[in-house]
C-alpha cells in the first residue's frame, strides 16, 4: 500500500511540473531571430475574404516550400481582415513570391511585398502627442514669469475651460 501511494505521489509530482512549467514557444525570441523569420516571409495583401490558408498555399507553393500561411482576422467578430503573410523555408522563395503580385487569387489582383520588421521601441502610431498646442507643454498659451495675475494671459489658470479653440475673429463658416 505504501509502495503504490509514493508512486501516485511521484505521479501527481510530474503532472504538477508539467502544467507549471512555461509551455516551449515554437517562434522566434529575439529581435534578430524575428528579423531572420521575416525576410523568409511576405505580405500578400487584397486577399479573398472567403480564402484559406490551404488555398494560399496551394497558390505560393511553386514559388518554394511553404512554412507557415497566417491570414489576420478581426479579433471582434473573427472575419478575416483581407491580407495574410506567407512564411517560407528559404529566402531565394521569397524573390519568387514578390513577382507573384499583381496576379489573380480567386478574381482578386493580389499585392505580393517583402514583410516589413517591426523595431522594438518604435510605433508607428506615436505622433508625438501629449505637448499640448502649439509645442508649449501645457495649455495655457505663451508663458509670462512676471505677470502678477498668475503667469498666464487674461487670468486664466492652467486646466481652464478654453471654449471651442475658436480664432480672436470670427468666422461663421
Amino acid at each position: 500500500m505504501e509502495e503504490e501511494a509514493e508512486k501516485l505521489k511521484e505521479m501527481q509530482k510530474q503532472v504538477e511540473k508539467s502544467i507549471m512549467s512555461p509551455p516551449a514557444a515554437s517562434g522566434p525570441k529575439t529581435f534578430e531571430e524575428k528579423a531572420e523569420v521575416d525576410a523568409r516571409s511576405v505580405y500578400v495583401g487584397n486577399v479573398d475574404y472567403s480564402a484559406t490558408a490551404e488555398e494560399l498555399e496551394q497558390h505560393f507553393h511553386g514559388c518554394g516550400s511553404v512554412n507557415r500561411v497566417t491570414i489576420l482576422c478581426d479579433k471582434f467578430s473573427g472575419h478575416p481582415k483581407g491580407f495574410a503573410y506567407v512564411e517560407f523555408s528559404d529566402k531565394d522563395s521569397v524573390d519568387n513570391a514578390v513577382l507573384l503580385s499583381d496576379s489573380l487569387f480567386k478574381g482578386r489582383q493580389i499585392k505580393v511585398v517583402l514583410k516589413r520588421t517591426n523595431r522594438p521601441g518604435v510605433s508607428s502610431t506615436d505622433r508625438g502627442r501629449g505637448r499640448g498646442r502649439g509645442g508649449r507643454g501645457f495649455r495655457g498659451g505663451f508663458h509670462q514669469p512676471y505677470n502678477p495675475y498668475g503667469g498666464f494671459p487674461r487670468g486664466r489658470g492652467r486646466g481652464a475651460y478654453r471654449g471651442r479653440g475658436r480664432a480672436s475673429w470670427y468666422s461663421p463658416y
